[in-house]
């Protein structure tokens, strides 16, 4: 199994208490924390609104940081996960990445994926279409952002994206282009366009729904004589561990009571019980995340990105993760 882990941005209030003015501090630092360890890939979010509710707390622009730990980091892959297709211009978007790669020296991975956050959509006046529209403009941008990385150049006279013979050089220093994270597990359209178009897939869910979701992609690989193995399969996993039992849940009531200042007592309480507390594959001791995600392992999960909530001021449980449960699980 693999690792990637996610840098504090203030999506999910995990800046909060931290002024402005020493954010990029703590997030070059963790980056660089991260580069120096046993992470493979570090990951930003692709949002502008803070969850579970919008308050006023930042949020810090995703291709704008990985342009930034680019420049700060030498080893660590770097990633979204994932960019809402619909937010930019798709061969805007393929020139942005390529110029990102470039200034990583070939470290630069794509998630992508049709976008889901009805307020942030309306909010920046994007609107927000039927989900149809949105997996249709997922589609025609993954075509493009394709041909533009391998050819330098991307035309497409699609339903809801036009380019004609629109350059993007220099082409992505990585061979065959920038590695292409299809996420979200619908099974009619999204599932389908990563069997065509992911090197990796990002869903989540039980045991029995990853291995459903694992069965619908086959399909659609057989259907279009695509190699199923040639996909990494991947989740992300909400992270908290510790030696006890007891210091697991002091540590979950800190960042519920650290958030519920921002969004209310019920908001915080909702949003914790969902991420935290109704048996989360990575909360609980070492012994109990290795044994979870070694069952993952054995049904094909092949990739494991962690998002610490703590990370930004305390990094004891993402150390405690790194000295134990990645050598336990690490390919």
């Amino acid at each position: 199994m693999r690792f990637g882990t996610f840098i504090p941005q203030g999506w999910r209030h995990d800046l909060v208490d931290i002024d402005p003015s020493d954010h990029w501090d703590t997030m070059r630092a963790l980056a660089q924390s991260a580069d120096a360890g046993p992470w493979e890939c570090i990951w930003v979010y692709d949002h502008f609104h803070t969850v579970p509710t919008p308050t006023d707390q930042a949020t810090h622009e995703a291709w704008t940081l990985m342009s930034a730990f680019a420049a700060v980091t030498e080893r660590v892959r770097i990633g979204q996960m994932c960019t809402c297709m619909s937010y930019r211009n798709p061969v805007y978007l393929a020139k942005v990445a390529a110029t990102v790669d470039l200034i990583s020296g070939g470290r630069t991975e794509m998630g992508i994926g049709g976008g889901w956050y009805e307020h942030e959509w309306r909010a920046y006046g994007y609107g927000f279409p039927g989900i149809g529209e949105r997996l249709g403009r997922l589609r025609e941008g993954v075509d493009i952002m394709k041909q533009a990385w391998t050819s330098g150049e991307a035309t497409l006279d699609g339903e809801y994206y036009q380019v004609s013979g629109a350059i993007v050089q220099p082409k992505p220093p990585q061979q065959g282009g920038i590695p292409i994270w299809v996420a979200g597990g619908g099974e009619k359209v999204t599932l389908k366009i990563a069997a065509q178009y992911a090197d990796y897939t990002n869903f989540t869910g039980t045991l029995a729904e990853f291995d459903h979701k694992s069965a619908v992609l086959r399909g659609h690989c057989d259907a279009i004589g695509r190699d199923f193995a040639s996909i990494t399969r991947s989740s992300n996993f909400n992270t908290i561990v510790a030696d006890t039992e007891a210091e697991v849940a002091e540590r979950i009531n800190a960042v519920e009571a650290r958030m519920a200042r921002h969004v209310g007592a019920d908001a915080a309480a909702a949003y914790i019980h969902e991420n935290y507390r109704s048996g989360s594959v990575a909360v609980g001791t070492p012994e109990q995340v290795i044994e979870r995600l070694q069952e993952r392992k054995k049904h094909g999960l092949g990739y494991a990105n962690h998002y610490f909530p703590e990370a930004a001021y305390d990094r004891a449980t993402q150390q405690l993760f790194e000295q134990t449960v990645i050598p336990a699980l690490a390919d």
